[in-house]
């Protein structure tokens, strides 16, 4: 398969890592009703993971049928006492859900889709649990005024490649998969479709 690559998706993270491990591709960010769709799917009793998976096919179904190539989407779905949790508009509401999170565990489910010509070829979602330490108003304040805006890009609202790691006493699962991106399945697909060398 000698498609050209497209990303249905404005993330720079997940732009940086594809770019790091050397592939060559096309940013095409997928404009889509994520609300609305996460609001069907939690209507028909989609469990969370099945909500990223669908919002990964959705981005990268999108795509695909406006551009010629292979289309990969992907995105991650914060799971914490059974909500839902989306991204946050204000830093305000940012402390906030840091308290919420504050000495509890929560899940981050990320998905990753490939499409072509509006058909899914592939989907694969993984989940990493998230144990976030005590935070105190001090840090919590200190956390905010550092990480600063960048952060509400991220569903919740840490950024582990920066400040965010501070947050937690533990995590289990991969670092791509918090990254917001489950590279490894990705690559080993992609070596699949010959698209890159195996």
């Amino acid at each position: 398969m000698t498609s050209p690559l497209i990303l249905a998706s404005g993330s720079k993270i997940r732009a940086s890592l594809l770019t790091g491990c050397g592939l060559s591709f096309v940013k095409k960010p997928a404009d889509i009703d994520e609300d609305a769709i996460k609001d069907d799917c939690l209507g028909r009793g989609f469990s969370p993971k099945a909500v990223a998976m669908k919002l990964a096919e959705e981005k990268a179904r999108h795509i695909s049928l406006q551009s010629d190539g292979l289309v990969i989407g992907a995105d991650s779905v914060l799971e914490l006492e059974r909500d839902l949790i989306s991204k946050q508009k204000t830093l305000a509401d940012a402390a906030d859900l840091l308290r919420r999170f504050s000495g509890k565990t929560h899940h981050l489910h990320s998905a990753v889709a490939m499409a072509q010509k509006g058909e899914i070829l592939w989907s694969h979602v993984d989940t990493a649990d998230m144990s976030v330490r005590r935070l105190s108003e001090t840090f919590i304040d200190h956390y905010i005024s550092q990480a600063g805006d960048e952060i509400l890009a991220s569903v919740g609202c840490y950024m582990l490649e920066a400040h965010g790691v501070h947050l937690f006493d533990s995590i289990k699962g991969d670092y791509f998969t918090v990254l917001g991106l489950p590279l490894l399945p990705l690559l080993a697909q992609l070596r699949h479709y010959e698209v890159i060398p195996a």
